[in-house]
């Protein structure tokens, strides 16, 4: 989408969207990065733990869903709305398969193993 919205883009529009930084360090390439500028960073951490890290994956589904949410909320063209509407559901069922996975793992670590 990004991509879509700036192909045709010269560099004076770029830098009068505010994307001349952007423009400078990747030119039209999409290199991720947050509303505020800073650099895509999954954040994710790893504990070792499954089930930790089971609630931290669906933390990280459950903040992507959200601002999915929040980018269709000031966006008015329906074809890229569509689109996010479907990146936000694909997050939804994310969280809810890593929910069940957890559930599993509860299930499992309650059971007496005997070797």
């Amino acid at each position: 989408m990004v991509y879509k919205l700036t192909k045709d883009a010269t560099p004076e529009q770029l830098r009068e969207a505010g994307l001349g930084d952007h423009y400078v360090d990747h030119g039209k390439s999409v290199y991720y990065h947050n509303a505020a500028g800073q650099k895509f960073d999954m954040g994710l951490q790893s504990k070792g733990d499954p089930i930790a890290d089971l609630y931290e994956d669906i933390a990280a589904e459950e903040k992507a869903r959200s601002t999915y949410q929040w980018i269709i909320n000031v966006t008015d063209d329906p074809m890229i709305n569509d689109s996010l509407g479907y990146l936000r559901e694909r997050e939804i069922v994310h969280s809810q398969r890593f929910r069940e996975a957890v559930e599993i793992l509860k299930e499992e670590q309650s059971k007496k193993r005997i070797f």
